[in-house]
């Protein structure tokens, strides 16, 4: 409900609003019976003057009614009359064209300005609103002329300059729109609401003008240092500043008052609701897990049914590799939400990092049911058939994956696309399709290590390429020298050239490498030993592999070295 009051204190009560349940008696600004006449207004004297206060009383009265009556657009429509009638009332003034502005019906109240900014005494505020209008329009000269004298006649708002701002701003002057901020910012004696507030506007700035961030940055942090040093006592503007710090990249100053802020103000609920997610997102940014998880487990803990805050704990727990309790989060966030499509996804990627493909295919099948078809749930999918050993159905998942990327996604076709779906062909034993896709994974990142080595490897273990494949391994070992299982393919391509003892120190180098015992390199061991006829190491480098893991060729390899021993 608007309030109309200045020069003085009306005394017209109306009790009919007071029997309606209004809990105090609307007041009216008038003059005191002693009061000299308000300056005239267009030539008008005295007496004009009177019959338009008198008017503006009327009008202002039916408004209430009409607000009572739940007729707003009326009430709306008497406000602008009384208003009309009375322009030296700028709270009724500024309340009016603010509602206006609302409907966006900017037209509608231009005359009503412009006869407020005529009152001699009219405030900046007033011909910053007349800008603001003006700018609407469209009409930029005068926008800009009103928005000049607001800041003349009112320096230390922030309104004049925020108007030139914008002004600026949407016509795509950008140096003249950075120049408003930076001209505000050098106005002295303000409050730290004045430099919060010019903060968010600079920070408003930045996406418009990437290539103007270094001339953004340093004016709002400067902006911001001076109002911290002011100390603003509200919670409120303590939390804008904090939120400003940290749209601004400085996450120090913005997390030192948030946590200031949950210190002092832990009993606000809707501070703690609105801190803790900016808190955790700071911490997950800088990968501070620990402060993270306890911010998200604080959040759940108050709000046991936080679909997000579970998402995000899931996230973190599988950033960390705590797979089981990342599954555990993910499907909470499910139970609460089953409307949030990536949760589905993570799920169904935790649970084939699990080796559960057919729990990451149930997910994915919850997903399809309620998404279209999309590159993730065709990818993971395929990664699912694969660990599944359904190798026809997993290429169908690639393949359907790629079309949509094409047609949606590009970028999702990177060197991974193609290493997993290489990597599929080969445990297909289709060695040509699995090369060609390992070739293009090269292709997009020559240095992708876990591509030349799988590639060389394979080529290896088959017997073919052996040129290649060295050239591939010996690169990949160039790039991760302590890599025990590229060590290994080295070995291995030695091996297969012939080369049995350069082969043999590689091999022994990988398992000098290796933090546990790799049945796979014992069982290279072996071969090279039984090549070099050593039988006796060669028996006990089998056996080293088949006591971790059973393997009916190397028990034959083993059978058929003790016969020749015999």
């Amino acid at each position: 409900m608007l309030r109309c009051c200045h020069r003085g204190t009306w005394v017209w009560a109306i009790s009919s609003l007071l029997l309606a349940g209004c809990a105090t008696p609307p007041r009216f600004a008038h003059p005191q019976a002693d009061a000299t006449p308000v300056a005239s207004i267009g030539g008008e004297d005295s007496d004009t003057s009177d019959e338009k206060l008198i008017q503006a009383h009327a009008h202002y009265a039916q408004a209430l009614i009409y607000e009572l009556e739940e007729k707003p657009d009326k009430a709306l429509d008497e406000y602008y009359q009384a208003a009309l009638n009375d322009p030296a009332n700028e709270e009724l003034v500024l309340e009016v064209t603010r509602r206006y502005l609302q409907q966006r019906e900017p037209e509608r109240i231009v005359d009503l300005l412009i006869k407020a900014t005529a009152v001699p005494s009219a405030s900046g505020e007033v011909f910053a609103r007349l800008g603001l209008v003006y700018s609407r329009l469209g009409e930029d000269e005068k926008a800009i002329t009103a928005t000049e004298t607001a800041i003349e006649r009112a320096p230390q708002s922030l309104a004049g300059y925020q108007n030139l701002f914008l002004i600026h701003l949407q016509k795509g002057r950008l140096p003249k729109a950075l120049s408003a901020l930076d001209t505000a910012a050098k106005v002295p004696d303000v409050d730290a609401e004045f430099l919060i507030n010019l903060a968010g506007l600079y920070a408003n700035f930045e996406p418009q003008a990437p290539s103007e961030k270094g001339a953004v940055n340093p004016g709002a942090l400067a902006v911001l240092n001076r109002a911290a040093k002011l100390n603003p006592a509200t919670p409120h503007l303590r939390l804008k500043l904090a939120d400003n710090y940290n749209l601004m990249g400085d996450s120090t100053n913005a997390t030192q008052i948030y946590v200031e802020l949950l210190d002092h103000y832990n009993d606000l609920p809707a501070l703690r609701d609105d801190i803790r997610p900016k808190l955790a997102d700071i911490y997950l940014t800088h990968h501070d897990s620990a402060k993270a998880m306890e911010q998200l487990q604080a959040i759940v803990r108050e709000d046991p049914a936080n679909p997000k805050a579970y998402y995000l704990l899931g996230s973190v727990a599988f950033e960390a590799n705590k797979l089981a309790e990342a599954a555990d989060y993910f499907q909470k966030s499910l139970l609460m939400s089953d409307d949030f499509r990536p949760v589905y996804y993570d799920l169904a990627n935790v649970q084939i990092n699990l080796d559960r493909p057919k729990e990451a295919l149930s997910t994915l099948e919850k997903a399809r049911a309620k998404f279209s078809d999309n590159f993730m749930g065709e990818f993971l999918a395929a990664l699912a058939y694969s660990r599944e050993k359904d190798f026809t159905s997993a290429l169908k998942c690639f393949t359907a994956a790629e079309v949509i990327a094409r047609a949606t996604e590009p970028d999702r076709l990177n060197k991974y696309f193609y290493f997993e779906e290489g990597s599929t062909y080969e445990r297909k034993g289709d060695y040509d399709q699995a090369e060609h896709c390992f070739e293009k994974s090269l292709k997009l990142e020559p240095n992708f290590a876990e591509a030349l080595n799988y590639l060389g490897y394979m080529l290896a273990d088959r017997g073919v390429k052996l040129d290649k494949a060295r050239e591939l391994i010996e690169k990949a070992v160039r790039l991760e020298p302590k890599s025990p299982a590229y060590v290994d393919s080295l070995g291995w391509v030695l091996y297969k050239l012939d080369r049995p003892q350069e082969a043999l120190a590689q091999i022994q180098k990988a398992i000098a490498l290796s933090e546990q015992v790799d049945p796979t390199l014992y069982d290279h061991l072996g071969d090279i030993y039984a090549t070099l006829k050593e039988q006796d190491k060669a028996r006990d480098a089998w056996r080293k592999s088949l006591a971790v893991e059973p393997n009916v060729q190397i028990q034959k390899k083993i059978d058929h070295a003790a016969g020749k021993s015999n």
